[in-house]
């Protein structure tokens, strides 16, 4: 029945206890799970009215390079996880909205279910249940399974 999983991942406390639930689930109907991390920055442009030059302190570039080895190293240690259980993991790293990724990834990959957390690692998403889980909710192609 879930034999292709998709677990969209960001580093919190609710996409690990996702995992952790997405692992029972594929070891369950002997299925899969494919990690997904999906990463965007945004840029200031340099004139911009408002922003002085000066605080552009960081090269864009290095902000790329360091939001894909955040990224690489959450679905790393998650596919270990996975493996450790027997499970088949496939990772995805991704740059983009994280919502639109999410769902295309879904539909692309004709996934039975998507498992995710509740709320992500932003402060505000702590209040109401993700704005990321919610997008997703609503337009996946497949069941979703939040968990908290």
């Amino acid at each position: 029945m879930f034999r292709k999983i998709l677990v969209p991942l960001d580093g919190s406390d609710h996409s690990t206890h996702a995992l952790e639930v997405a692992v029972r689930i594929a070891k369950e109907f002997e299925g899969r799970i494919t990690l997904i991390h999906v990463y965007s920055v945004s840029a200031w442009p340099i004139g911009m009215p408002g922003i002085p030059e000066s605080t552009l302190t960081v090269p864009y570039d290095q902000l790329i390079e360091g939001a894909r080895k955040t990224g690489s190293a959450i679905l790393v240690d998650a596919g270990k996880k996975g493996k450790n259980e027997g499970i088949q993991v496939k990772k995805l790293l991704k740059e983009g909205h994280t919502v639109e990724e999410i769902l295309r990834t879904a539909r692309e990959g004709k996934f039975d279910l998507i498992v995710m957390g509740a709320r992500g690692i932003s402060r505000i998403k702590e209040i109401l249940l993700g704005s990321v889980t919610d997008g997703v909710m609503r337009h996946a192609p497949c069941p979703v399974l939040v968990v908290k």
